[in-house]
């Protein structure tokens, strides 16, 4: 693949969190330490061995049941915790929506926050405030952007959170699960925008749990399963075996039994 199109590589990717097995009380643990005793603490890698490339204008879907590692490589693609094991380098401006909500101060109103988050990534406040008309425009938040995002819904900070995403310019966009931003007519709304971004050559990477997802929206696709690469392919061919996987029947099937009733 070559270097001047090349957005995002991993390669032998791993995250390990510590697990205890034993929360004890402040009376307990102190027994313990007194008798040379310690919780019992073990490794859990949520993700490990993980590699691939991603190309200007491709757009990869990772798949997998909850808990297998989705949202952790999601964050070690964004650079918002760092991997155990492997590297992962990409190359432009990054913009995410990991958790709605995430990076937004609560004491801060909404207008505030753009300008934050976009501070974070390197966008001069001055051009940060020329992008507030547009981004709380495509929020549809008017109404509520000089209120301290404390009192927002987990629907508007979600919005908020989209619209920030969407509007910074970003070379890389990483979203965990879309479909729970907004109501329905928002996702509409922000479906659209993906298509367009899809358009001008954006590179993105997201998570969902629906192969139909993949197969709209998707170029490639990585089914993780307990941190481990199960399949990567074309996103069609590896949403088909997820579902297969997850339901015994094929998507199409799925499909025509649900017409024939």
């Amino acid at each position: 693949m070559s270097g001047e199109r090349l957005r995002v590589r991993a390669a032998n990717l791993g995250k390990r969190f510590h697990r205890v097995h034993e929360k004890p009380m402040l009376l307990r643990e102190a027994a313990m330490l007194f008798a040379g005793r310690r919780s019992r603490i073990d490794d859990l890698w949520a993700v490990r061995k993980v590699g691939f490339e991603l190309a200007q204008g491709e757009t990869l879907g990772v798949i997998g049941a909850n808990g297998s590692g989705k949202s952790t490589l999601l964050a070690l693609v964004a650079g918002t915790c760092f991997p155990t094991e492997g590297t992962v380098s990409t190359r432009g401006r990054i913009a995410t929506l990991l958790t709605l909500g995430a990076g937004f101060h609560p004491d801060m109103t909404g207008e505030e926050n753009i300008v934050a988050s976009a501070a974070l990534i390197g966008i001069p406040v001055d051009e940060a405030r020329r992008l507030t008309k547009k981004i709380v425009d495509f929020a549809e938040l008017d109404a509520a952007i000089d209120t301290p995002v404390r009192h927002y819904s987990s629907g508007m900070s979600g919005r908020l959170g989209f619209s920030v995403a969407i509007n910074v310019s970003p070379d890389i966009l990483v979203i965990d699960e879309i479909f729970a931003v907004g109501d329905i007519a928002f996702q509409a709304k922000c479906i659209h925008e993906i298509k367009q971004m899809q358009a001008r050559g954006i590179t993105m990477v997201f998570a969902s749990q629906s192969p139909m997802f993949l197969a709209d929206f998707c170029t490639r696709a990585l089914w993780l399963e307990q941190g481990a690469v199960k399949m990567i392919g074309g996103a069609a061919e590896v949403g088909e075996a997820y579902h297969v996987s997850m339901t015994g029947t094929g998507m199409m099937d799925r499909m025509g039994s649900v017409l024939s009733h």
